[in-house]
């Protein structure tokens, strides 16, 4: 029997999970909710037989077996602890929560309720990270020595609330280096992570601790446990001569493996696997990954609405985060 779906907030992102779980057909879309009346019709669009509610109450008095979360950062952490003791499964947008004990909260509350969660770290599912992190984890590389982590925008956010830390946790690092630090430690099973130095700037000028601006500009080093150094850079606004350099480097005793987009593009990604001065190519565009993650939590929750002990790694990459900014301020301390 297929899940019975709800969406909580359904701008772009939203949009798009829940058209990639129709397309699949891998569960029913039975409602929406959201304030936007563009949004809520255009959602209503991609699935004309779900009904549009009012709010994440109305949802969770459908008895609906999933939900998919897409709404502002400061709404993630307390919206999906809601919806998991309601019963509900929940897929929510990242961040997760602003801070590590956010993040821990939901997680111990889908523990507690014996709930399916995952959060829409998206880039996992690209051919070509999957085809490195095959490279990495069989061993094809040798020990890895060095991870190199690029995520450049030339735009930065377009809504108010992103360069709120009480509302986004965090700038850059928040909305663009989860990604770096959660595909590092995945490739690599999640080793401890026992350093962690970061410089952080708002407008060419380099941050405080604990700084109530938001960095726009994020350079962090991570040295792990099991001897690798970790290098990321993530920004908003930087000048890269195109719209994102988005780039992953795995550096490893008997060769490389890199993926980076093409042309500038937000989803089309080439990885390559590389020995001394050869390079072959392991996959290139096009790769319709966007939904992927929303479609794969979907087939798991078809199969059982129970906690997955992977999702404990969420809080190991917020804790990532935490430490790159320095402290968490108090007005979103868990």
């Amino acid at each position: 029997m297929r899940p019975r779906l709800g969406f909580l907030g359904t701008g772009w992102i939203g949009r798009h999970r829940m058209q990639a779980i129709a397309e699949a057909g891998v569960a029913e879309i039975v409602a929406l909710a959201d304030p936007d009346e563009a949004c809520a019709a255009a959602a209503l669009a991609v699935a004309p037989q779900a009904h549009r509610v009012a709010d994440l109450e109305a949802l969770l008095a459908l008895g609906l077996d999933g939900l998919v979360i897409a709404t502002p950062s400061a709404l993630h952490a307390a919206q999906s602890i809601r919806a998991l003791q309601a019963g509900l499964a929940v897929f929510c947008q990242k961040p997760l929560g602003r801070s590590a004990a956010e993040v821990r909260a939901v997680v111990q509350a889908a523990r507690a309720a014996d709930r399916l969660l995952a959060v829409d770290l998206s880039y996992r599912a690209t051919e070509a990270m999957q085809r490195i992190r095959a490279l990495v984890q069989g061993g094809v590389l040798g020990r890895v020595q060095a991870i190199d982590l690029t995520f450049h925008n030339a735009y930065g956010p377009d809504k108010p609330w992103f360069r709120d830390r009480a509302q986004s946790g965090g700038g850059c690092v928040m909305d663009l280096g989860v990604h770096l630090v959660d595909l590092a430690l995945w490739t690599l099973d999640f080793p401890e992570v026992a350093e962690v130095s970061a410089d952080l700037f708002a407008g060419g000028e380099k941050l405080a601790p604990g700084a109530a601006a938001v960095e726009d500009l994020a350079l962090a080093t991570l040295r792990l446990a099991n001897g690798t150094v970790v290098r990321l850079a993530c920004s908003w606004w930087l000048h890269a001569g195109q719209d994102a350099v988005i780039e992953a480097a795995f550096h490893g005793r008997d060769g490389a493996a890199m993926l980076r987009n093409i042309a500038g593009s937000f989803y089309d990604f080439e990885a390559t696997h590389c020995r001394g001065t050869a390079r072959d190519v392991l996959c290139a565009p096009p790769d319709a990954w966007g939904g992927r993650a929303a479609v794969a939590w979907a087939g798991q929750l078809a199969a059982a609405n129970r906690f997955d002990p992977a999702a404990l790694h969420f809080i190991d990459v917020a804790a990532v985060l935490d430490r790159i900014h320095g402290g968490v301020p108090a007005a979103i301390r868990g």
